[in-house]
């Protein structure tokens, strides 16, 4: 795992980056013929397709951080930006980092390491980021959670966020992440929501 470079000292940690694409099984990088010394470079994934809340918090943190090493000139760019297809997630993202350049230690891998030891200690690297993305996340499972229950009430147009809200007061484990994808509250919480904010059940026609 890359994190685990996180637990080494910066010497150590870039001899174990470099080149570390060169020991992938049923691996083709295509942009090593554009790298001088490609054996001196690092890729690094932050998250693919499948990732969850963490690791797309965490990507973004991580691309805020080596965006200042990111040149207009390629060639001369210590960081560059990878989106690579995968056969079981579809898409990785994520960096490749040159980790020497004549003969020292970037300071771009520098940046990279010293998030890796954050992370290697506590995993989430910006608390307020990865709460945002959880509201949000849980915001959009509202009413996707909803699906098979609330035809069966008179809705309002806002009722997703007075739902939320009453959930926030009255059973806020409701809006516990889940799976790392966000709060998803299960019917018997959502009708007891509906009932609580007067939201009339439509009677079904025989």
């Amino acid at each position: 795992m890359s994190n685990d470079l996180g637990e080494l000292d910066l010497e150590d940690a870039a001899k174990d980056a470099a080149g570390n694409w060169q020991r992938w099984d049923s691996f083709a990088w295509f942009g090593a013929s554009d790298r001088e010394r490609p054996e001196d470079w690092f890729i690094y994934y932050g998250h693919h397709r499948e990732s969850g809340l963490l690791d797309r918090s965490n990507s973004v943190q991580i691309s805020k951080a080596l965006k200042p090493f990111i040149d207009a000139d390629a060639d001369d760019s210590d960081v560059i930006e990878e989106d690579h297809t995968h056969w079981a997630v579809g898409w990785i993202k994520g960096w490749s980092v040159r980790v020497y350049r004549d003969g020292e230690i970037t300071e771009a891998f520098k940046v990279l390491h010293g998030l890796l030891e954050r992370m290697a200690i506590y995993p989430i690297l910006c608390e307020h980021h990865y709460s945002e993305m959880e509201f949000d996340a849980t915001w959009e499972n509202i009413p996707l959670a909803a699906i098979g229950i609330k035809d069966d009430y008179e809705l309002p147009e806002d009722w997703a966020e007075h739902v939320y809200q009453w959930l926030s007061d009255n059973r806020c484990n409701a809006l516990e992440n889940v799976d790392d994808q966000g709060g998803w509250p299960d019917e018997s919480d959502l009708r007891a929501a509906f009932d609580a904010l007067g939201y009339q059940e439509i009677e079904a026609v025989c």
